[in-house]
């Protein structure tokens, strides 16, 4: 009994292998060159999150989506005025960035704001510097910040009821990989580490190379 249940053990183990790589040969077979290198689904695909796009940078300059995403980008939605979750997951994606520049591979790290009122380029500009060199922090109107977050789905609600000035806001922490052309391709938990991060979108930006 235990011999049989053993062999049934290893016929489904084969069965689910071959069924991934009939699923990898399946996307690769259907033109998808990261096929290799996804860990992530979302409904309607990868190709669902993303949109067009004015805004202001850090120095107060007027940039569209297409300025913003001329290199493979690790895209973020945040605040300067979060007290933990957002510097930390900034700091990572900034040493992925280096970690994948070690590796002659150029990717940025970008960061959209979900607090224009307060995010004013000034306050975008010191917040920046206190990363990598090269780092892209993104504001806006109300109305244009709103807009961009629906496109990558990013929910967020600043809860300044009864504090205007130093309220909190509650947000998505994924970070995106963005390639050239605004393509959305992949996205990272907030959960994920440092080291899983480079390597994931290190295998991207190969395969794209």
């Amino acid at each position: 009994m235990a011999e049989r249940r053993i062999l049934m053990m290893g016929s489904l183990a084969a069965v689910a292998v071959l069924a991934a790589g009939g699923a990898f040969l399946a996307l690769r077979s259907a033109g998808d060159e990261f096929a290799q290198c996804r860990g992530s689904s979302a409904g309607g695909g990868m190709e669902a999150f993303g949109t067009a796009f004015t805004l202001t940078d850090q120095e107060n300059r007027r940039v569209t989506d297409g300025q913003v995403f001329d290199k493979p980008s690790l895209l973020y939605f945040g605040y300067t005025f979060c007290p933990d979750v957002c510097p930390m997951d900034v700091a990572r994606n900034d040493l992925a960035v280096e970690i994948l520049k070690d590796q002659g591979l150029e990717t940025q790290s970008v960061m959209i704001t979900v607090d224009p009122r307060r995010d004013t380029p000034e306050v975008m500009a010191d917040f920046t510097a206190q990363f990598g060199e090269g780092m892209v922090g993104l504001t806006g109107s109300e109305e244009e910040i709103a807009a961009v977050n629906r496109g990558w789905r990013n929910y967020y609600k600043a809860h300044d009821e009864e504090d205007k000035e130093y309220y909190l806001v509650d947000h998505m922490t994924n970070t995106f990989l963005v390639m050239p052309g605004n393509r959305t391709v992949e996205y990272f938990p907030n959960a994920m580490s440092l080291e899983d991060m480079a390597d994931r979108a290190g295998c991207f930006l190969r395969a794209a190379s």
